[in-house]
């Protein structure tokens, strides 16, 4: 299947939060864009997605940046805790990713790191992770990271298993895009229309 379009591309155009089904198989991916997703999110590699679906691929994978574009993804995540230590390693990596012709979101999961981000790679596209959130308070936490987003810039939200509401929630707030287990896909995309 050949693509038309990229993965910022993908998230903004269109009325209302996009939805990126997190999928494990081809077929889920597959199902998903049948089902209204925006994007799929690999965390693995997966044979036959790219033939599966047209849909735009996020490669959140820990793989190196050269199998995210052999799988046909159209963008990459940089986790900010596991590339920030070392001298110049971000800065490095998001070069390496936009050389590849792919996109670059860099995942934050605290103000710190959201800051440190935008001052040393200035990222169009940021995933904002509850990771560190207390239990039960994803969503509030994503919202409260949300708050330091410069205008302009794509926000990615990760909450975990988002209910229809939250994912309301986040559209709301001005969430460009929000990552949801592949089975969930149909109940939020029906309920964000």
């Amino acid at each position: 299947m050949q693509r038309t379009r990229g993965f910022s591309q993908a998230i903004s155009e269109g009325d209302g939060i996009s939805v990126l089904a997190d999928v494990d198989t081809a077929e889920a991916a597959r199902r998903a864009e049948s089902e209204g997703a925006d994007g799929v999110a690999l965390r693995r590699p997966l044979d036959g997605v790219r033939q599966a679906t047209e849909l735009a691929l996020l490669w959140l994978g820990s793989g190196s940046l050269a199998e995210a574009r052999t799988l046909g993804a159209d963008a990459c995540l940089l986790v900010f805790e596991e590339v920030a230590g070392e001298e110049g390693r971000l800065e490095q990596l998001h070069a390496e990713v936009l050389e590849l012709g792919l996109e670059c979101v860099v995942e934050v999961r605290d103000e710190d790191e959201l800051q440190l981000a935008l001052e040393r790679v200035d990222p169009e596209l940021l995933l904002l992770s509850a990771r560190r959130a207390q239990a039960g308070g994803g969503l509030e936490h994503v919202l409260g990271l949300l708050l330091d987003v410069p205008a302009g810039k794509l926000a990615i939200a990760e909450v975990g298993d988002a209910t229809p509401a939250e994912v309301a929630e986040l559209e709301r707030a001005g969430v460009d895009a929000v990552i949801v287990r592949a089975a969930a896909v149909s109940a939020l995309v029906q309920g964000a229309a």
